[in-house]
């Protein structure tokens, strides 16, 4: 669900708007306002993630507006004047929607903020999953583990084996607790003692696995392997 508001200083304009975002099922109208310093306050305390913006207002432009907000929510434009469509496209808005706006135009404009939003989402998601923290086999030492510097991981007895740039890190934990908290769309678990980042495959040989930088023999399990296979076919030319 997409977070929404309108900032417009003609009643009529909205009820339009209001009308079009009650048909729109993944858009959560918040808030509308005809005084655009009142929308900003509510940006300011909660995370609203597109709103659709008049340019001409007479307390301040929808121009003025996109600078002060500072990128912190995408913006479709809604106005009656062509001749600020080239400063908008400037300022990186989503749209530039004319007035009478119609609703086939506004659920195009719709779907591309929601492409938008949704790529800056997993940007978000990705930076912020991008590391991990492990016990080692010291007692009480915490490690912090870069998921970009892992080369592959092997299970050995009662630990885990992290293995980055050839140095061994021992983890006091089991394979399926690491494999289970691992972005699945990064890594891949291809045997009882293996997991491997995607990334680093560089070629399958029967059940051998070779992975950039890795002299380790990997092995790929039998029941494993339909999972493996299944992403290599998605990148496979034949």
């Amino acid at each position: 669900m997409i977070n929404c508001i309108i900032v417009d200083d003609e009643q009529h304009a909205i009820d339009i708007l209001e009308h079009y975002i009650k048909q729109t099922p993944h858009l959560h109208l918040v808030a509308s306002f005809t005084n655009p310093i009142e929308a900003l306050q509510l940006l300011g305390q909660q995370k609203i993630s597109l709103v659709f913006l008049d340019i001409q207002m007479p307390e301040l432009s929808g121009i003025d507006f996109i600078k002060a907000i500072q990128g912190k929510s995408k913006v479709i434009l809604t106005t009656a004047y062509s001749e600020f469509a080239l400063e908008g496209y400037e300022l990186y808005v989503v749209d530039y929607l004319m007035k009478p706006i119609r609703l086939p135009r506004f659920l195009t404009a719709v779907q591309k903020a929601a492409q938008q939003i949704n790529s800056a989402n997993e940007v978000a998601e990705t930076a912020e999953d991008d590391y991990l923290f492990v016990k080692t086999e010291s007692k009480g030492k915490l490690l912090k583990i870069t998921l970009a510097d892992i080369d592959f991981i092997e299970s050995m007895k009662n630990y885990v084996a992290i293995h980055c740039g050839g140095q061994k890190t021992l983890v006091y934990t089991s394979m399926k607790e690491l494999e289970e908290r691992l972005p699945k769309k990064q890594f891949i678990r291809v045997h009882k003692s293996f997991i491997i980042p995607v990334s680093r495959i560089t070629g399958i040989e029967g059940n051998i696995l070779r992975l950039k930088n890795v002299t380790t023999e990997i092995l790929v399990g039998e029941s494993y392997k339909a999972g493996l296979m299944e992403i290599i076919r998605g990148k496979m030319i034949q």
